[in-house]
């Protein structure tokens, strides 16, 4: 997905209501840019080769690499602590922000719900309209163990949008994010690749 096909995120002001009416505005997200959003990782902190991928959940090319390559990459050295894995959401279109505040609600449930929402990703998109979106977001949510009550406080969270948008707009920024998925291995960036390929890099990095 490329930043060219984003909607227009930064026209209106969010409202607290329901996720489908929060819009954020730009300079409100930029002023909320550092208030507390935290990075989603796994492995060891001091593994020696960290990757960060930059994905959006609306986007099937990270769906396939999610699917694909990425949880090979997890169980070869992730889990073995050779690498370590930053998640950083990327928000190009208003579903991929509600899917990371579903996703953020309970940052212990994070990871399983990122595999959820790529695993299903074209039954919670179909169609396109937002008020179902929302809908299968929220049943996603529920199925994952989220509470219903602190769901819909997640969901509705004005604040919260904000300050992801501003977060994510800020990491894009620094990192010349143009399109996803989009990695970087230890700064490098990288795009889209098979299995053999990073692998082949992370070897490399790795001295294997």
């Amino acid at each position: 997905m490329n930043r060219r096909h984003a909607l227009n995120l930064m026209g209106a002001t969010a409202v607290a209501a329901t996720a489908g009416a929060l819009i954020p505005s730009f300079a409100a997200a930029q002023e909320a840019a550092e208030n507390g959003i935290v990075e989603m990782t796994l492995g060891a902190d001091d593994a020696p080769v960290t990757l960060i991928e930059y994905a959006s959940f609306t986007c099937p090319h990270c769906a396939t690499f999610h699917n694909n390559v990425l949880s090979k990459i997890k169980a070869e050295y992730v889990e073995t602590g050779k690498v370590k894995f930053i998640y950083r959401d990327v928000y190009f279109d208003r579903p991929g922000l509600w899917g990371a505040m579903m996703a953020r609600c309970e940052p212990s449930k994070f990871f399983g719900i990122v595999d959820m929402l790529y695993a299903d990703q074209k039954s919670w998109v179909a169609g396109g309209n937002l008020g179902e979106i929302d809908q299968n977001l929220r049943k996603i949510g529920l199925v994952a163990g989220l509470d219903k009550a602190k769901l819909d406080a997640c969901m509705s969270d004005a604040e919260n949008a904000q300050a992801l948008y501003g977060w994510f707009q800020k990491n894009v920024e620094a990192d010349d994010v143009q399109g996803t998925p989009t990695l970087l291995i230890d700064g490098v960036k990288h795009s889209n690749m098979s299995y053999t390929d990073l692998k082949e890099i992370l070897d490399e990095k790795l001295g294997m």
